[in-house]
């Protein structure tokens, strides 16, 4: 049993190195998290980060379980899927262009988030991580590349846990930065411009997606 589990080092060192990469890349999680740490609070950004998190949960698990075999054997499948989280991304980043003037020093609206609940933002995480095909696509990627064919089902509970780790502390660290007080006084200097920023990166994201078909 010590020498299956000592086993398990080389595939789980290679899993974490590609999904490091993978992670700290910015994208959709990225600006998701970032923003809305900044304009709403640290503990929103975390509360998303914990989203994205579970999110790389459910993607881990489906890369153990075949997903890219899934995808090439019903290629529909994935292509609805890719729309979809297109759209998605494009709604976001319209979502960004129509946000709420500024909130003034003071205003009680800043103490609970704007009328954010907790579970809207961790939501919010959760679905703008699992409407993104291309980190389906990845985690197939990674698995076929640094897992054996057969998962174990032990191995698999370690690279899943793994990425989990990996995904809920970078995007933590993204929180914190982004609600630091300097970053908050910036952020609020130039709102306007950081959503619109934003906003565009989702479109393109999303329109990205969309249109490479």
């Amino acid at each position: 049993m010590e020498l299956t589990y000592l086993g398990y080092a080389a595939p789980l060192l290679s899993l974490a190195l590609l999904w490091t990469v993978a992670v700290v890349t910015p994208g959709p999680n990225f600006f998701n998290v970032a923003q809305l740490a900044a304009s709403h609070s640290k503990r929103h950004g975390v509360v998303a980060a914990l989203g994205v998190a579970t999110g790389t949960v459910m993607w881990g698990l489906a890369g153990g379980l075949g997903i890219k075999s899934l995808f090439s054997a019903a290629p529909m499948l994935y292509l609805s899927f890719k729309i979809a989280g297109g759209c998605y991304l494009i709604y976001l980043g319209l979502k960004q262009f129509k946000r709420k003037p500024p909130i003034v020093a003071g205003d009680p609206r800043l103490m609970d988030g704007a009328g954010r609940t907790l579970w809207s933002v961790y939501g919010q995480g959760f679905l703008g991580n699992m409407t993104n095909p291309k980190a389906a696509l990845f985690v197939a990627t990674i698995f076929a590349t640094a897992m054996p064919a057969v998962v174990p089902p032990s191995l698999l509970a370690l690279a899943v846990l793994t990425m989990a780790t990996l995904s809920f502390s970078w995007y933590c660290s993204v929180a914190l930065l982004f609600s630091s007080r300097r970053m908050a006084r910036g952020y609020e200097r130039s709102r306007k411009w950081l959503d619109r920023f934003a906003g565009s990166c989702y479109l393109l994201f999303g329109a990205h997606l969309v249109a490479n078909r």
